[in-house]
């Protein structure tokens, strides 16, 4: 986008005539027959599904045609420096080790580690034999990381020191585990542990590694090819199993994505170009295994990793590596926005900064314009749709600050009536369901749950949202988080929106509080933004303003330090309940 039109949307109002095509004009254009994103009817576990005809098959495909990117960089971390060739080396020697212990396909090998460049190479090296990956929240406590372990019957692990030395004292818990590699360990390790560096080298050396190819393994498209535990911000997580398809569908959703935003406007569209992208969500979590990291190989981007998440590092590395994109949960746009010392890096590079997982302010948009003159973009999917279902940017995100966008044209969504019987008219607010291929296949050995959430190829979301005219998806809250005060109905997330609004407030969050005759009241969490005050009657004045009465919170606490949040980014409310 060039830098007049930039500077036309910083205060973005819709110009006469946009948007240029419709939604059903550009799905005409760009999945016509023979076009990159044709579509076809395939049947998966027995139900025809609307598929990307041109998404690779499984993932030892995509990282085939991912070798083909050659010299070009992929994976930046600190001083180490990965090319797409030394990468696929590095997958195809420890595939065919992996192959060699006796990893057959099925077996669950888990990958518990920070965002490091040896998280891709497991990741694919695994699955491109078939093997089931469970990617394990590095996050997580010795306990939670066994029971991860023990329900997902992982025979072979990979996994970090740090995370070794958590799981190490539990081996006798863990009669399944057979073979431990450890990745970046300092002190030497006993047996069944051994080294990763033995079998691959470190990252900087991946490129010395032998020319071959991956073990030959028969794979389908709709294998199972991951097991994601669900974010288990209430209950114990569930592990979601996932196939190739779902990860690969990815590829392609992000990429009809940004076509058809170029076709919005009247644009022709874009060359493919290199793109840089600084993750800092956790590998470990679809969104960015799924819907960052397979679109990166597909087209042949550039992953910045960053070891913790800190606001003047990523400044740093935006400036030196020349970042086109980052984001990844509201909060981390917020930090950017935010910082004090922003003016003193160069961070004329970043082109886009794109979210979801979690609510974001509708004023989130308009600000990372203004500020960077950037393109926003969020969207919605969850650990059961392997990521995105909706995606929305650009000048529909501005137009729609409160929507999480339209599904992708390869999936369909649908409000649902509590009962699950009766679907609802446009803008009324139900269940949310989804369909697609990237929907997961189930839930790993819980039958009921699966029987439960997945309905002949619909997902019951669990959300409650509404859709509008043009199809655009409106979440208005997790059913699970709606406070009923009086009778009445609080969608805590449309009050956060308002709260995000306050100019003081940089995060914040709405709670039930029990009541004696009301049942609940809402009550407010709020961070200020660095230099900003306002007092507890300030905020409530400020959503009495703005929504009936019954929304106000009734209580606020402020909060000097981040609100805590799962490694998802999602708030957990339920520790933040506890304060009151």
């Amino acid at each position: 986008m060039s830098v007049e039109a930039r500077d036309s949307l910083e205060k973005w109002t819709p110009p006469a005539g946009w948007p240029v095509r419709s939604r059903k004009d550009v799905e005409a254009i760009l999945c016509a027959p023979g076009q990159p994103f044709e579509m076809e009817m395939v049947d998966i576990d027995g139900v025809p599904t609307r598929v990307w005809k041109n998404a690779h098959p499984t993932l030892a495909a995509l990282a085939d045609h991912a070798r083909s990117h050659g010299d070009s960089e992929f994976l930046i971390y600190a001083d180490e420096r990965v090319t797409y060739e030394a990468w696929y080396r590095a997958v195809a020697a420890l595939a065919s080790e992996l192959h060699n212990i006796g990893v057959s396909k099925g077996d669950r090998v888990s990958l518990a580690m920070r965002n490091l460049p040896e998280w891709p190479v497991i990741f694919f090296a695994a699955a491109s034999i078939g093997a089931i990956v469970v990617p394990l929240n590095a996050w997580w406590t010795d306990q939670e990381l066994v029971f991860g372990l023990t329900n997902s019957q992982t025979s072979v692990l990979l996994c970090d020191a740090e995370r070794w030395d958590r799981i190490a004292p539990h081996m006798a818990d863990l009669p399944d585990l057979k073979h431990i590699i450890v990745a970046r360990g300092q002190a030497a390790l006993a047996n069944p542990a051994r080294a990763l560096e033995d079998i691959i080298g470190r990252p900087n050396a991946y490129a010395d590694l032998p020319d071959q190819k991956l073990p030959a393994v028969d794979i389908a498209p709709d294998d199972p090819a991951t097991i994601f535990y669900t974010s288990g911000t209430t209950g114990q997580p569930k592990g979601a199993l996932g196939s190739h398809r779902n990860l690969t569908t990815n590829a392609v959703s992000v990429g009809y994505s940004g076509a058809a935003a170029a076709l919005r406007r009247g644009d022709e569209l874009p060359e493919p170009a290199v793109r840089v992208g600084l993750t800092v969500v956790p590998m470990f979590h679809c969104t960015a295994c799924s819907a960052i990291m397979m679109p990166t190989v597909h087209g042949g981007h550039k992953m910045v990793f960053l070891h913790k998440w800190d606001t003047v590092r990523a400044m740093e590395i935006i400036e030196k590596e020349k970042v086109n994109s980052t984001g990844g949960v509201p909060f981390i746009a917020w930090q950017l926005i935010e910082h004090p010392d922003r003016d003193q890096y160069d961070l004329s590079s970043i082109d886009s900064i794109a979210y979801g997982g979690a609510p974001s302010a509708p004023e989130l948009a308009r600000k990372i314009y203004e500020v960077f003159g950037a393109l926003p973009g969020n969207g919605w999917g969850m650990t059961e749709t392997m990521a995105t279902v909706t995606t929305h940017t650009a000048e529909d995100y501005l137009n729609r600050p409160t929507s999480c966008g339209p599904p992708v044209a390869a999936a369909d969504l649908k409000i649902m009536s509590d009962d699950g019987n009766q679907e609802m008219p446009v803008g009324e607010v139900g269940e949310l369901w989804a369909r697609g291929p990237m929907v997961v296949k189930g839930y790993w050995n819980r039958p009921e749950a699966t029987a439960e959430t997945f309905v002949n190829g619909w997902v019951r979301t669990g959300d409650l949202a509404r859709l509008d005219e043009e199809g655009f998806c409106h979440i208005v809250d997790r059913a699970k988080d709606m406070i009923i005060r009086g009778g009445e109905n609080i969608y805590s997330s449309e009050v956060e929106n308002i709260l995000y609004d306050h100019p003081a407030v940089m995060d914040a969050a709405l709670v039930g509080v029990d009541h004696k005759t009301l049942g609940e009241e809402p009550a407010a969490i709020v961070q200020l933004a660095p230099g900003k005050t306002a007092s507890e009657t300030e905020i409530q004045q400020w959503v009495r303003e703005r929504m009936a009465a019954f929304n106000v919170p009734v209580k606020v606490l402020f909060r000097t330090e981040s609100l805590p949040r799962n490694a998802n980014g999602k708030i957990l409310k339920k520790d933040l309940k506890a304060l009151f």
